[in-house]
């Protein structure tokens, strides 16, 4: 058994530099609507957060044996491709959290490792059956699936509390549902770790075997597990403000019974299919499971543009991540300067995504504030006509529309609008 080069070791490091950016990237699916409704303070949410993904990271290694065996073969693969498929998924990663959408880490770290093994060795180096049962399949089920699960889970809670109209009663239900809030958002906190940090655990033992050092089917050690449970907590507790922004109130306005059944179905959805060491995507999972509880409400509605462009995010994510993966793998290639050139590369990439992000900054003092984008006309003419549900205490909703003027006595100024 050969100890670790200089080069290992860098990959090791960018491998939990990923799995640091995994972790604010994606704090938003644990702790987004749990913020926007008031049940936690912005802090609070995301320490508490964090030591659950460290916590969830000990509880299985089926997903980090999925890709250190099942994804790419692992003869002949060389530690380099492991470097270049880490700065695609990095660059991505941070790319999305600067505008705000919650894009998929997993889907850019498998894009990225796919892109830099066809590079490396062409497209038998990719083991396709995997590829399409255990992350294609679940990427387009799990959304579904989290989506319709919290529909239905939403529809439920508020037929159940139809009839309450006494204000104590509306009180005490209403602090339930932010308890509940809390203790779900504390196991899709659970979830995330459980199948997020596997998988910088699975990146990482496949670096360890194409060295030489594990065996090929080895499973993790213990301090790839504890390095990887750690970073992806480290992430969390710094919070992806600009992405729980998103996710809280940028695709619907949820209230806590809505909260608790988005947060309780993305959970479900997530242990599951840890489980059964499907590599899906915590992401798509809660932003499903958060379209389905607006739906799930009378006169909740989604901003569909938002959504829009985060589905348009999630397309791009394996093909965009694939390509920077490829490019770097074809620098690495050309020996130890190529290495040297993608590590520059990524450092200045990096620097200057974050620099961008300075000149309007998003943290816990404001992001809650209330400047998220506009429903639109779509949005606005369903919450006009749609009726909110009885006994939940939901503000009585408004729209203006102009009134209409004849065309022949039409006046030069616009005319004023009507509150229906």
């Amino acid at each position: 058994m050969e100890h670790i080069t200089l080069l290992l070791a860098i990959v090791v490091v960018t491998a939990l530099v990923f799995d640091f950016t995994n972790g604010f990237h994606d704090t938003a699916n644990a702790m987004a609507t749990t913020i926007s409704t008031g049940a936690l303070k912005p802090k609070t949410a995301v320490a508490m957060s964090a030591v659950l993904n460290l916590v969830g990271a000990f509880l299985s290694v089926e997903v980090a044996k999925t890709i250190s065996g099942g994804i790419v073969n692992e003869n002949g693969l060389r530690t380099e491709v492991i470097f270049a498929a880490l700065v695609g998924a990095i660059l991505w990663n941070l790319l999305t959290w600067l505008v705000g959408l919650p894009s998929s880490s997993s889907h850019a770290l498998f894009g990225g490792l796919i892109g830099a093994a066809v590079m490396s060795a062409g497209w038998s180096s990719i083991n396709g059956g995997t590829v399409v049962t255990k992350v294609l399949l679940p990427a387009i089920a799990a959304p579904f699936v989290a989506g319709v699960a919290a529909l239905l889970a939403t529809k439920l809670t508020y037929r159940i509390n139809r009839n309450i109209t006494d204000e104590a009663q509306l009180k005490s239900t209403a602090k339930g549902y932010r308890a509940g809030q809390i203790a779900s958002a504390g196991l899709v906190s659970l979830a995330h770790g459980t199948n997020d940090a596997q998988k910088t655990m699975g990146i990482i033992t496949l670096a360890l075997v194409t060295g030489g050092v594990l065996a090929p089917g080895s499973n993790p050690p213990v301090w790839v597990i504890a390095s990887a449970g750690l970073a992806i907590a480290m992430g969390t507790y710094l919070g992806g403000w600009r992405i729980i922004r998103t996710m809280g109130s940028g695709l619907t306005e949820l209230r806590p019974p809505q909260g608790f059944a988005a947060q309780t179905s993305a959970a479900t959805v997530i242990l599951a299919s840890s489980h059964l060491g499907f590599s899906l995507s915590t992401t798509q999972s809660c932003s499903g499971a958060v379209m389905g509880a607006g739906l799930g409400r009378k006169g909740g509605v989604v901003r569909w543009s938002t959504a829009t462009r985060m589905f348009v995010a999630w397309g791009l994510t394996l093909p965009a991540a694939g390509l920077v993966g490829a490019g770097a793998e074809f620098l690495t290639k050309q020996g130890p300067w190529g290495v040297a050139v993608v590590a520059v590369l990524l450092v200045a990439g990096s620097g200057a995504i974050w620099m961008l992000s300075r000149r309007k900054p998003v943290d816990h003092t404001n992001v809650t504030a209330a400047d998220a984008e506009p429903a639109g006309v779509v949005t606005t003419a369903i919450a006009a006509v749609s009726p909110p549900p009885v006994g939940m205490g939901v503000p009585e909703l408004k729209t203006t529309i102009p009134a209409p003027v004849p065309s022949s006595e039409a006046p030069a100024d616009p005319p004023r609008p009507a509150t229906v």
